[in-house]
This record gives C-alpha cells, sequence and structure tokens, in this order.
C-alpha cells in the first residue's frame, strides 16, 4: 500500500498563539519600534488604494451595463 492512496492531510494552517509571538518578535527585530508605524501606514495605504481601484472598475462595469441595457 502506497502513501498515496491515503488521504492526503493538508499541512497548512494558520499560526497558532506561539507562532504569532515568534512572528512578532522577528518583526520588532528586523524592523526596529520606530520603523512598525510607518511600515503600518504603509501597508493601510496601499490597501486603501487597493479597494478604491477595486470600487472604480466595479463603478465603471456596473455604468457599462446600464449604457448596454438602456441601448437594447
Amino acid at each position: 500500500m502506497s502513501l498515496i492512496a491515503n488521504d492526503p492531510v493538508l499541512l497548512i494552517s494558520m499560526p497558532s498563539g506561539g507562532e504569532w509571538i515568534t512572528i512578532l518578535i522577528v518583526v520588532v527585530v528586523l524592523f526596529g519600534g520606530k520603523k512598525i508605524p510607518e511600515l503600518a501606514r504603509g501597508i493601510g495605504k496601499g490597501i486603501r488604494e487597493f479597494n478604491d481601484a477595486k470600487k472604480g472598475v466595479k463603478d465603471e462595469i456596473e455604468a457599462g451595463m446600464k449604457d448596454s441595457d438602456s441601448k437594447s
């Protein structure tokens, strides 16, 4: 019997409590206490720009659909 015949188990999952603490310590060591707020602001700005672009594309698609419906 081969191992492939058995149901494979997905070994990737969300980090548990101890792993989050380790990740947090590594981030503090790598970036330092003063760089973390700048990093968080940059991530927030990127997410905000992404959401604005996503909303703009959605609005354009909806406007195009309304125009095509009104022409028919």
